[in-house]
C-alpha cells in the first residue's frame, strides 16, 4: 500500500484529505446516530396513552429535547413540528462532505490516471518513436495508483453515506411519529383543563 501511495505523486495529498474527511465524517455521525443518543431508554412508552413525565424520558435525548420544548406555553403544533425538523436536520450534518468525497474523489484519481497517461506519451523520442522506460514506467504507476486510491476512498464513504442516510430516514420517521404524539398529548390536556 505504501508503494500505491508512493506512486501517486502530488495526487497523494488531497487523496489523503478525501479518505481522512470519510472517516472522520462516518465515525462521528455513528456516534452521533446511536439509538440511545437519539430515543429515550425506554422507546415503548413512546405512542403509548400513559401521561408521561420525565422519569420515562432520557433528558438529553433528542426526544427529551423535543419533550420539554412541546412543554413550554407557547409550543403550538407547528412550532413542535418545526422542533421536529430542526432536531432530524441536527442529525444530517456532516453528511454533505461525504457526498463531496463521493464526487471528489474518483475525480481526482481520473485526474491522476491522464496525467500520468500524458506523463508516458509526452515522453516518446521523436527520432524512435521510443518513450523512456523510466517515465514510461513512472507515468503508468501514477495512472493506476491514483486510480486505485480514489476508487478505494470513494466506495467506502458511499456505502457509509448510503447507511448513515438509511439510520437518518429511520430516526426521522420516529421522531416525526414522537411530535405527532407530543401534539395530541398537548391537544388532550388543554381540552381537560
Amino acid at each position: 500500500m505504501a508503494e500505491i501511495i508512493h506512486n501517486s505523486g502530488p495526487f497523494a495529498y488531497p487523496l489523503g484529505l478525501c479518505s481522512f474527511l470519510a472517516v472522520v465524517v462516518i465515525i462521528e455521525r455513528l456516534i452521533a446516530l446511536r439509538k440511545s443518543q437519539i430515543l429515550s431508554n425506554q422507546d415503548e412508552f413512546l405512542f403509548s396513552d400513559l401521561d408521561l413525565n420525565e422519569t420515562h424520558i432520557k433528558l438529553d435525548s433528542v426526544v427529551g429535547v423535543i419533550y420539554h420544548f412541546s412543554k413550554t406555553v407557547d409550543a403550538s403544533a407547528d412550532t413542535i413540528r418545526a422542533k421536529v425538523q430542526v432536531e432530524v436536520t441536527k442529525m444530517e450534518r456532516g453528511l454533505f462532505i461525504l457526498d463531496i468525497v463521493t464526487a471528489v474523489a474518483p475525480l481526482l484519481g481520473l485526474l491522476g490516471t491522464v496525467s500520468g497517461l500524458v506523463q508516458v506519451f509526452s515522453n516518446f523520442g521523436p527520432e524512435s518513436g521510443i518513450p523512456d522506460t523510466g517515465s514510461l514506467v513512472k507515468g503508468i504507476a501514477l495512472a493506476l495508483s491514483t486510480t486505485v486510491i480514489g476508487l478505494s476512498i470513494a466506495i467506502p464513504a458511499v456505502v457509509g453515506s448510503s447507511f448513515l442516510n438509511r439510520k437518518i430516514d429511520s430516526h426521522a420517521s420516529t421522531l416525526e411519529n414522537w411530535g405527532e404524539f407530543l401534539i395530541q398529548q398537548k391537544k388532550s390536556s388543554t381540552l381537560c383543563n
